[in-house]
């Protein structure tokens, strides 16, 4: 067993939680996106962005408009809804939860 199969399937988990943190913050165009996840370490293929916002869109939980560019073609503007918001409190919550049980059994020492 490879431990990079691991550590991907790790990242793809924490994706969506991320992407909903960052359009929860204001409109972002999705280059931006990337780029962060990518300084993040979180996302190496662009391509696994745009099927994810894609079921966030289809979900009800995030929503996009197009905007005109002085530059070239008009960009696409991701937002978080309602909906998406009240999801990423349950989101926060589950991985508070999660953070607190993983370090409770890393930080436990073996008994001598």
């Amino acid at each position: 067993m490879k431990a990079s199969n691991t550590q991907t399937q790790m990242r793809k988990g924490i994706l969506e939680f991320c992407i909903l943190h960052i359009i929860a913050r204001g409109e972002v165009y999705a280059t931006d996106m990337i780029d962060e996840l990518k300084n993040a370490q979180l996302i190496i293929v662009e391509g696994t962005l745009y099927p994810l916002l894609n079921r966030l869109k289809t979900s009800g939980l995030a929503s996009y408009k197009w905007v005109e560019s002085e530059t070239g073609p008009p960009r696409k503007y991701y937002s978080i809804t309602p909906e998406g918001n009240e999801f990423l409190k349950q989101l926060d919550k589950t991985w508070s939860d999660l953070d607190n049980s993983v370090n409770q059994i890393l930080n436990h020492q073996k008994k001598p």
